[in-house]
């Protein structure tokens, strides 16, 4: 699911097709109604909360413009960002752990160490306190 996600977000990227447009190029048959309607939840609030989750991951960019992000590492940082603040059942060590692959499947070979990185900055300062308890 998180794949399929990752991937219409980073056709939204360059088209600006809407979430459902976007997510329903990228749903194979086999998912069940659930998955279909997370992947659904996932682009629609990465849509509705971009500013706010760029805006976080600007700020712990190190030595790097946000500009400058390959398009691939941007989508797993956002999509990770997203999970990490607004899926208060999914564990940050899950969130890590699948967007670090991710970003190796589809990055560049550095892009699972600096996704890594990026990410845990994001999740010790903004993550719910009852995700690190989980």
């Amino acid at each position: 699911m998180r794949e399929a996600v990752f991937k219409a977000i980073f056709q939204m990227d360059f088209t600006g097709d809407d979430p459902e447009q976007a997510i329903e190029q990228f749903i194979e048959s086999w998912f069940d109604e659930k998955l279909r309607e997370d992947a659904f939840k996932y682009v629609k609030g990465i849509k509705s909360n971009l500013e706010y989750i760029d805006s976080l991951i600007r700020e712990k960019l190190e030595n790097w413009a946000f500009e400058r992000l390959s398009s691939v590492d941007r989508n797993v940082l956002r999509l990770g960002t997203y999970e990490l603040l607004f899926e208060s059942d999914i564990p940050i060590e899950v969130t890590l752990d699948e967007m670090i692959e991710l970003a190796k499947k589809y990055g560049t070979e550095n892009s699972g160490r600096f996704v890594n990185g990026v990410l845990d900055k994001i999740a010790k300062e903004h993550a719910p306190q009852e995700k690190r308890d989980l």
